[in-house]
């Protein structure tokens, strides 16, 4: 199930959790204890979370919930450090215990039977009973109330917004549902890297800047801007050895892009989907100021859809 964008909705009815910036995942348990977890794009992420395991203890039981990687000095997830562990399926000893991970648990769809059509504080409280807990599993709370409030304390931990889910809401898998509405505290997009820029400099023989797009309502492939800062010199690494087995001849878009990126692209087939976070979007439909924010590789390039 998918939130829709919008604002904090006031009145009754409505529980409020925190937004976590990781990746989500569902995780099923069989009656023998394996861990199965999927991600929202039915990938399988269980060899890429082995410290993840420990939830094979709670039987025959499905829940949603969101993989986070904790930042040692604040506490609150980082996006940036979970990156680490994302893009390897089978981590070592080392760079688990350099980079471990939770799974923030925050609802119960299954347990003994399936609990999809019961209201969302039946869910709730289902898996509040449950009594998760251990060194890499967390139940994260909500508040319900005054959303303004729960917004103001997500500014004031550095988290990435907050979620209204609806007390009386069904679970409605692969829906954006208005049952859910997200209120970040930042705007970020989903975009495909079409192509980059040769870096120059200190970035001599990396990339200079990633050329972004997303598709329109009518399914074109469309340039939504470029991005130059937020790499760090091992993300830039990792992105060139991604991108040069992807490198074609012609650009991907389904429109003339301007000149001056054109005449420096190195086009790539389009099958990359990052996160980006920007301050606005000009008149054109061009991300103002983006900062990368890392590969998104449970994405699929059909959904990064121009939605401003």
């Amino acid at each position: 199930m998918l939130a829709t964008a919008g604002v904090i909705p006031e009145g009754p009815g409505w529980a409020f959790e925190f937004k976590w910036d990781g990746v989500r995942a569902i995780a099923s348990t069989s009656s023998a204890g394996d861990l199965r977890l999927i991600s929202r794009n039915d990938l399988d992420l269980t060899s890429s979370y082995p410290e993840l395991a420990e939830l094979g203890a709670y039987r025959s039981l499905t829940l949603d919930g969101e993989i986070v990687a904790l930042d040692p000095t604040t506490g609150a997830p980082s996006f940036a450090l979970l990156q680490r562990r994302m893009h390897v399926s089978r981590p070592s000893a080392a760079l688990i215990a350099a980079v471990p991970v939770r799974y923030f648990a925050f609802d119960l769809l299954y347990r003994r039977t399936t609990l999809l059509s019961k209201p969302w504080s039946q869910r709730r409280e289902g898996l509040d009973k449950l009594g998760l807990g251990g060194t890499s599993i967390a139940v994260p709370p909500y508040f319900t109330g005054d959303g303004a409030d729960v917004q103001e304390a997500a500014k004031q931990q550095r988290l990435e917004g907050v979620v209204a889910k609806r007390t009386d809401g069904v679970y409605e898998p692969g829906r954006r549902s208005r049952g859910w509405i997200k209120t970040p505290l930042f705007d970020t997009a989903e975009a495909i890297v079409c192509g980059y820029t040769a870096g120059e400099g200190r970035r001599a023989g990396t990339l200079g800047a990633l050329l972004l797009g997303a598709y329109d309502a009518a399914g074109s492939l469309r340039f939504i801007g470029h991005v130059g800062t937020g790499f760090s010199d091992k993300v830039l690494d990792q992105l060139m050895a991604l991108l040069k087995p992807l490198v074609r001849a012609t650009s991907p878009y389904d429109e003339e892009i301007p000149r001056m990126y054109a005449k420096k692209a190195r086009w790539v087939e389009p099958s990359l989907v990052g996160e980006v976070m920007y301050r606005n979007v000009t008149p054109d439909g061009r991300l103002r100021h983006p900062s990368w924010r890392g590969l998104r590789p449970e994405r699929r390039p059909a959904e990064a859809r121009i939605t401003w």
